[in-house]
């Protein structure tokens, strides 16, 4: 395989990296940044920004497979922001692939495409639509290059797929498992609504693995132009699961609550200051922040195991291990 992967120094896409140059494919990566280590091992790195169609089709000159990992994250935000990369990004993307000749795109979306303000308990890729509206626009853009990248499944031999993984945890994490333990730390950090909310989690290598599964599959009967929830195949107890995190990471336990209809309520009131404000720091709470912390959202991923062959081989346990391991490293 000749990929290209986007956003191949970032947490996902650095393992994305590793495991294909690992197995003997050739990698090339697409980023804003340059990432020595990556050449090190193998990588051939490529300086650019999603939103230069050029410079993302210069990227895909002679390569067979694209892995789209890039993307900017985040509950707040300026919606251009997100569209230029997230949408605009990846329609760059969509057009490279074509014009190159590309035979498959492998795109990381999100469950959040799904997410709208209800809870979500094992709902299957047909049974859980897109909503109406969105909470933040990291979801609403994510859902919107989605389609796009399904919707031309097929065109000019170009096969697509997209995955969602959710919550992608484990070593080398710098977004979601710092910012737990920072809030933990200072005492930020409350428990949401009655604490009995069931999630999906994914172990960052196992979400890695499903990429590779995808690209490896994306050829046969009943693959293609479809998305595909990714996860550990068993929900956790999203408060019992930050527990045992910051007990790995020895920071405090969580001893706060707050109901869910006054974190909404706040998270209302702070998104109106801030908008009003043109305040571009990220509130302490928001509206979809405060669902996603009370709310359930667990799926159904027997589709990604039967057509892809997705299964993961690393448990809860041991993959909590492996980052309390990580964290007494680099303390």
């Amino acid at each position: 395989m000749k990929a290209l992967v986007t956003g191949g120094g970032g947490f996902l896409g650095r393992y994305i990296v590793e495991k294909l140059l690992r197995r003997g494919d050739k990698v090339r990566t697409f980023a804003r940044g340059r990432y020595k280590e990556l050449e090190d091992i193998g990588a051939k790195t490529v300086m650019g920004d999603l939103r230069h169609s050029e410079a993302v089709g210069a990227a895909c000159e002679g390569i067979d497979t694209v892995f789209h990992t890039a993307a900017i994250a985040g509950i707040w935000g300026r919606k251009k922001d997100f569209f230029d990369i997230n949408v605009t990004g990846t329609k760059n993307v969509i057009d490279a692939c074509l014009k190159n000749g590309v035979k498959r795109l492998i795109y990381t979306s999100s469950p959040s495409v799904v997410f709208g303000s209800e809870d979500i308990k094992g709902a299957d890729e047909e049974s859980c639509p897109y909503p109406k509206k969105y909470l933040c626009e990291y979801a609403g853009t994510k859902a919107i290059a989605e389609r796009a990248v399904l919707a031309v499944n097929g065109d000019g031999g170009l096969l697509t797929i997209s995955l969602r993984p959710h919550l992608i945890w484990g070593p080398g994490d710098n977004h979601l498992i710092p910012r737990i333990i920072d809030r933990a730390k200072s005492g930020k950090l409350k428990k949401v609504g009655d604490g009995a909310n069931l999630v999906d989690i994914v172990y960052v290598e196992n979400a890695a693995d499903a990429h590779l599964d995808a690209a490896d599959h994306l050829d046969e009967d009943g693959v293609a132009g479809r998305a595909y929830f990714i996860s550990q195949g068993e929900p956790v107890n999203l408060w019992d699961w930050i527990d045992d995190l910051l007990a790995a990471a020895q920071a405090p336990k969580i001893e706060k609550r707050v109901s869910f209809k006054a974190a909404y309520f706040a998270g209302s009131v702070l998104e109106f200051i801030y908008k009003v404000l043109f305040i571009r720091k990220e509130p302490v709470m928001t509206r979809f922040l405060a669902t996603q912390l009370a709310k359930s959202h667990y799926f159904d991923i027997m589709a990604a195991k039967k057509t892809i062959k997705y299964s993961p081989a690393i448990s809860n346990e041991e993959g909590l291990n492996r980052l309390v391991q990580y964290l007494k490293e680099i303390r």
